[in-house]
């Protein structure tokens, strides 16, 4: 609950636009009655006519008890980072007549909003919920401060301010919506609305379930004679599978995360789809890790599917940060053949603009896909690609195609480098990699190659 700040009759007191103007257009006639004697009366009657209503309204508003007007912010302690976060400021008039209401908030710095308004209506006696959203593009701690309500009545002469004391924290979490709004389509059996594709399995995995008769589509390979001479029909082994897998989401924390698209970071990017995907491998049976890295340390949160496991991402991802370094991939290679001894799936979050970026990182990518299965995902530049489709119309613009189509090409060289040494890439959009990370893990779940 909010608490009204007292201020004294001063501090509450705002005189409004319309006694400005009107005093302004009294001086003005006042300065005509110079030329025309006749108009002073008139300019006397205006100017003791808008003192009464300056006092009358004062009278209305002003001389009232602190408690006429209460307001109250209700926001969640956790912020969604990237997505619309819904914040309400309830409001209650006890005024015996109608009145309007503009609210001016304290945002946190973060949003560097310094114009925010909103105007309303009420009743007397009305209760009215102020209703916006806010969307943070960056994790940390987010603070709000008082609430400010300038009063009015239909005179407006005079605004009348109340404090209130809506002083809260929010802690800005990785994308738990869009977790949530995977977890919703899921459980709804509707992922593919949202671009999740069902892969038919290839092949078989060596975990058998049970056998069940022949229908038409089953793979013939899978005949069980022994049972179709008992039954008289066709019987086929049927498999499911195989779980308890070892999947780790690998983040790169160096700068080439740092590059910003549509206000989030790619870290940002990787953070929520690591939180998502996450959270299917541990749907599917598998056991879900973390690992992050940067130029000096390497953190490893070890594969578990026991229910705590996703809290514990949670909250790991929360406190992940850019460097400004170049992250050390080789120190990853030793640290993960220490920490992991069972072959894994490595889906690894990071980005190359070049071919020679990689050519520095390639030998360390060998080393780890000796062990374990290696997905690197990285990010193909948007802004690039917008040039690229442009029409050039200069000079300028032919060079900036030329460079830009350069850049994109190399993109292509560095998926077919990756595959020549037998190491998976997915090169995505930000905007769209959650849902390529998690089509692909499903591609190589049909494929049996985890």
């Amino acid at each position: 609950m909010s608490s009204t700040v007292k201020n004294n009759l001063y501090q509450q007191l705002f005189f409004s636009n319309r006694l400005y103007m009107g005093l302004g257009a009294n001086i003005l006639l006042f300065i005509i009655s110079f030329f025309v004697p006749g108009l002073f009366n008139v300019a006397i009657l205006i100017f003791v006519v808008l003192l009464v209503l300056l006092v009358l309204d004062m009278i209305l508003l002003v001389l009232r008890p602190a408690n006429i007007f209460q307001a109250v912010r209700t926001a969640s302690p956790r912020f969604s980072n990237g997505d619309e976060n819904d914040v309400v400021v309830a409001c209650t008039n006890r005024y015996p007549f109608p009145v309007s209401a503009t609210l001016v908030e304290e945002l946190p710095f973060q949003f560097q909003d310094r114009n925010f308004a909103m105007k309303a209506k009420l009743g007397a006696g009305e209760a009215y919920e102020f209703r916006y959203k806010l969307r943070p593009v960056e994790r940390g701690v987010y603070h709000f401060g008082y609430t400010y309500i300038f009063v009015q009545s239909a005179l407006g002469i005079v605004n009348r301010r109340f404090v209130f004391n809506t002083e809260q924290d929010v802690q800005v979490y990785p994308s738990f919506q869009q977790l949530r709004h995977f977890s919703l389509y899921s459980y709804m059996n509707r992922l593919n609305e949202i671009g999740v594709h069902k892969r038919r399995v290839i092949g078989h995995s060596m975990e058998f379930d049970h056998i069940k008769p022949y229908t038409k589509g089953d793979d013939v390979r899978m005949l069980n004679w022994k049972a179709t001479a008992r039954s008289g029909n066709l019987m086929v082994n049927n498999y499911v599978e195989e779980k308890s897998q070892q999947v780790y989401c690998v983040i790169d924390k160096g700068r080439t995360m740092k590059m910003p698209f549509d206000g989030l970071t790619l870290l940002d990017y990787a953070i929520n789809a690591s939180l998502v995907f996450s959270n299917v491998a541990l749907g599917k049976g598998d056991r879900a890790g973390l690992v992050t890295y940067n130029e000096g340390a390497v953190e490893v949160l070890p594969a578990s599917n026991k229910k705590v496991q996703l809290n514990k991402i949670l909250e790991l991802l929360y406190s992940q940060e850019t460097q400004w370094k170049e992250s050390d991939l080789e120190a990853l290679s030793v640290q993960l053949r220490s920490h992991l001894s069972q072959r894994s799936l490595l889906i690894l979050f990071t980005n190359f603009e070049s071919m020679s970026s990689l050519q520095r990182q390639l030998p360390y990518l060998r080393r780890l896909a000796k062990y374990h299965l290696v997905l690197v995902v990285f990010f193909e530049n948007t802004e690039l690609k917008r040039i690229t489709e442009q029409e050039a119309v200069d000079v300028e613009a032919i060079y900036k195609q030329t460079i830009a189509q350069k850049f994109a090409y190399d993109k292509k060289l560095i998926v077919k480098e990756l595959a020549k040494y037998g190491i998976m890439s997915l090169l995505s959009t930000p905007e769209h990699l959650t849902l390529n990370v998690v089509n692909k893990y499903l591609e190589l779940k049909a494929r049996t190659l985890i």
